[in-house]
């Protein structure tokens, strides 16, 4: 067999998995070259990773495409990632005018809008309602039980949505339409006051995406209700937040101390420039799940007695931290890094390994780690979540 054509493209080299101090071998094998190049510390692993960690990543462009008339959904589930048990994510696309129909979970819904716009409307179990309309940056939040609908405006859009049970299916949910298709006429004839033919044309199945008109302005689909507004936004605008700043990125928090209504979900939206990196730290309430927007990085997680493992992260990537493994994320590309960290919470919480130290007796750390002054005189007792390395030019 000819092995000359390495790789599908000739402008890429072909990598081997041999470390610079000698380890490893060629790999003349079947092998799929292009996952290779985009997963280099999967394929030569930093010489201080050991053991046996579980798999921590993976990409939505491995996931089941759904595609509808009005948009598109794609999920990663514990079905995907076995190890992410606490949380699970949905990609959706919607068009213009296109709909999430009417629908409700058992789980709770934390969005985070990606492009476009959506129009929002829910009715609580206390017959309050609510219509929003929300822009990139924007997240919802949906209580379990609560039903509500999405509807892309003038130009589409996508968006993430997080459910607080990594077993969760999107579509495995209560949709109207599929409620209605499998209730007898003369029950729905009863339960409206309406005879029977007024259903007929009705959904055979659940609908889930479907195409309609863009709707008008918001003030034009204002429902007046003698209930009242609910009493907590569901929505909020994170990107609107000022951010806390640091010399590697910046870190906007978002939790049920600024979004009340969530509180299932708990999440920071991180920013890594080049030649900076999230700090090493572990997190004391829950596992992390993780969504990368922009760029590239490259998250070691260390697993205790001896065990630790690197993965490489792009945009549209999910990873996940087991709860209080200590990691840390690194910035490998020439732009900002954008993720999403995200925990089954109402609260954000995270340890500083600098910080832990630095609130510590000095004499206690340098005798436990053999460490010198100059180490000691650069510990913080302020938290930098994102730092940057040493002679790295300010951006």
């Amino acid at each position: 067999m000819d092995r000359t054509a390495d790789t599908p493209d000739s402008r890429f080299s072909v990598p081997q998995p041999i470390r610079p101090d000698g380890a490893g071998a060629t790999d003349p094998g079947p092998r799929n070259v292009m996952l290779d190049i985009q997963n280099p510390d999967l394929l030569v692993p930093p010489a201080t990773d050991a053991g046996i960690v579980p798999n921590l990543r993976f990409s939505f462009s491995n996931a089941h495409m759904q595609l509808n008339r009005g948009g598109w959904s794609r999920e990663v589930t514990v079905r995907d990632l076995p190890v992410a048990t606490t949380l699970s994510g949905v990609n959706m696309r919607l068009t213009p005018g296109g709909v999430r129909e009417l629908h409700w979970h058992k789980q709770a819904e934390w969005a985070y809008m990606l492009l476009g716009r959506v129009r929002v409307t829910a009715v609580d179990q206390d017959g309050r309602n609510f219509i929003a309309d929300v822009g990139p940056g924007d997240l919802w939040y949906f209580p379990p039980g609560i039903p509500h609908s999405i509807q892309g405006l003038e130009d589409g859009a996508e968006f993430l949505l997080v459910f607080d049970d990594g077993s969760f299916s999107d579509i495995d949910t209560f949709s109207i339409s599929d409620w209605f298709a499998h209730t007898p006429k003369d029950v729905l004839s009863a339960n409206f006051g309406v005879p029977e033919s007024a259903f007929d044309g009705m959904p055979d199945d659940q609908v889930y995406i479907y195409q309609a008109e863009v709707p008008g302005p918001l003030a034009s689909q204002q429902v007046p209700d003698p209930q009242g507004a609910v009493p907590l936004s569901f929505t909020h605008r994170l990107l609107a937040q000022e951010p806390i700043v640091t010399p590697g990125g910046t870190v906007r928090i978002v939790d049920s101390t600024n979004f009340p209504v969530s509180k299932t979900v708990a999440a920071a939206l991180v920013e890594i420039k080049p030649g900076g990196m999230r700090e090493m730290h572990w997190h004391p309430n829950n596992d992390e799940w993780q969504y990368y927007l922009t760029g590239e990085g490259r998250m070691t997680a260390f697993a205790a007695q001896g065990t630790a493992r690197t993965f490489d992260f792009r945009a549209g990537d999910v990873g996940y931290v087991p709860f209080a493994y200590g990691h840390y994320i690194q910035n490998t590309g020439d732009t900002s890094l954008w993720f999403l960290e995200m925990f089954k919470s109402d609260r954000f919480a995270d340890v500083s390994l600098n910080q832990w130290m630095a609130l510590t007796p000095r004499e206690l750390v340098r005798t436990n780690l053999n460490a010198g002054e100059e180490l000691l005189d650069s510990l913080r007792k302020e938290k930098w979540p994102v730092v940057k390395y040493p002679g790295t030019p300010a951006p």
